[in-house]
């Protein structure tokens, strides 16, 4: 069998620096749980959601973070920080081993716009094994209501997508039957970790490669520790969940190009309008 053990920390924080609370949390968990392999912190947990906070990758709070997996010896999916990149901004996401090394940056394709305005769209996508468990991918908030995104870790061979989010609207009921449903479609653990309290409205969950609920968390203050079954994932995927559909299998041997990924323009798309923030319907209205 090959097993991962997860922590994902939903943590009520503030729009400021944070480092020294996640620095002190972490350390909780892995003198409370010493079996936990890998750590996931929530979008934008290390100084909230102001671009004004951005820095270089690397840099000092990346510096910190890595400090803070090789004094835990875990492995870190560190949330997110709004990057300063050659005089773009983007919301990246450090993948830290125990050895404090950055594995990867994962900048976020799909940034929540217009309202998270002024962040660039991240252009690649980031999966990364841990030796003796498997392959882990990584995508964060607003990415996976595209479903392209998951089935693209998926099709690199990510056993469990971690999935750091900062929700705090409406939708978060939405989101986990996306998550839930990505789980299913691409025969993978997900695991969605939200922030709580000032920041976002928790709701963190765990799901498994048949879509089934392994825990799905309250709006405040949770700590999130399962031990995942990778050799599982294999199975279901090699003979589906409860022996249903090889849903992987199927689209690996399906059409090869869909007819939104063949080139071109969608008319019924152009007719959309500009990417922009709604108005009030009754401000504008002309009686």
């Amino acid at each position: 069998m090959s097993h991962l053990a997860v922590a994902g920390l939903q943590l009520d924080l503030r729009a400021e620096d944070n480092l020294d609370r996640l620095s002190d949390e972490i350390a909780t968990v892995t003198r409370r749980l010493p079996w936990v392999d890998l750590v996931v912190l929530g979008e934008l947990s290390a100084f909230g959601p102001s671009p004004a906070f951005a820095q270089s990758a690397p840099g000092p709070a990346e510096e910190r973070l890595r400090s803070i997996a090789r004094d835990n010896r875990i492995w870190l999916v560190a949330g997110s920080i709004f990057e300063n990149r050659n005089g773009q901004i983007f919301n990246t996401c450090p993948v830290i081993n125990p050895q404090g090394d950055i594995v990867a940056r994962y900048r976020k394709v799909y940034p929540f716009k217009p309202y998270e305005a002024g962040v660039a769209d991240g252009d690649d996508w980031v999966v990364f094994d841990i030796p003796k468990a498997g392959r882990v991918g990584v995508s964060i908030c607003y990415d996976m209501w595209f479903p392209e995104t998951t089935r693209t870790l998926a099709w690199l061979g990510a056993e469990v997508i971690v999935h750091p989010t900062m929700t705090n609207t409406i939708d978060r009921d939405i989101e986990l039957a996306i998550a839930r449903a990505s789980a299913a479609q691409n025969q993978c653990y997900f695991v969605d970790v939200n922030s709580a309290g000032h920041l976002a409205n928790g709701r963190s969950a765990v799901y498994g490669p048949g879509g089934e609920v392994i825990y799905e968390a309250g709006s405040g203050r949770d700590i999130i520790a399962v031990e995942l079954d990778l050799s599982h994932v294999r199975r279901v995927r090699e003979r589906g969940w409860h022996g249903l559909g090889q849903t992987l299998k199927s689209f690996r041997d399906g059409p090869k190009t869909f007819p939104p990924y063949a080139g071109g323009r969608s008319s019924a798309l152009d007719a959309l309008g500009p990417l922009v923030k709604p108005t009030s319907s009754i401000a504008n209205r002309q009686d």
